[in-house]
């Protein structure tokens, strides 16, 4: 009769997702998973099989929770347009917050291994469909809420946010102050196509303004 195991598999993932987060897949050694797990050798082969497998289940761990995060952000109660505005807030605080530079694992797994790895590269592609959707669906929201213009491309604008939002993680990492991270997410708030207040054509001026 097989002995029950003797760990929690989840808090096991999660050490090995905090090892290969902090020093990437090439830099982490199955002695190096055992330090962080507490796991021998043996048990981590026989609980879940190579060093690969170990790592995929990792990084599926990993983007489970960013896409959570987001759907919960994004797809919440209330109206879409602040939720937006709040999401796009929060991802530059834990941006210029990362004192440690420790990065976002999914841009540094596919840094290292999109070209090299196909599970990898298939695994990180459907996140990317995944934000974009969420971010879609929000924009789509908030244009039937008429806080968007009706007529602005929802596919267009998730893409344009899909891409500020990854590339304020890579200038996070290359050392960006948070006046840079924080300025460039609040300039791509002001390019969404609002619809304004007062009811007048998107663009359009007070007479005041004239």
């Amino acid at each position: 009769m097989a002995r029950p195991r003797q760990f929690d598999e989840e808090e096991v993932v999660r050490a090995a997702r905090d090892q290969f987060w902090s020093v990437g897949y090439s830099g982490t050694s199955v002695d190096d998973l055992s330090a962080a797990t507490g796991l021998g050798r043996g048990s981590l082969y026989k609980a879940f099989g190579d060093k690969h497998a170990l790592f995929l289940r990792a990084l599926d761990n990993y983007t489970s929770d960013v896409l959570e995060t987001w759907r919960t952000a994004l797809g919440g109660p209330g109206p879409a347009l602040p939720k937006l505005e709040r999401h796009v807030h929060n991802v530059a605080e834990e941006i210029t917050g990362d004192v440690d530079r420790r990065g976002c694992m999914m841009a540094k797994t596919a840094a290292e291994l999109s070209s090299v790895d196909q599970a990898v590269a298939e695994r990180i592609a459907d996140v990317v469909r995944g934000l974009h959707s969420t971010l879609r669906d929000c924009i789509a929201q908030a244009q039937a809420e008429h806080s968007i213009n009706a007529d602005a491309d929802a596919d267009g604008l998730a893409s344009l946010l899909l891409a500020v939002l990854r590339g304020l993680e890579a200038l996070g990492k290359a050392g960006a102050t948070p006046e840079v991270v924080k300025g460039a997410a609040e300039q791509t708030l002001a390019l969404l196509p609002r619809v304004p207040t007062d009811g007048g054509a998107p663009g359009s001026t007070s007479p005041s303004e004239a």
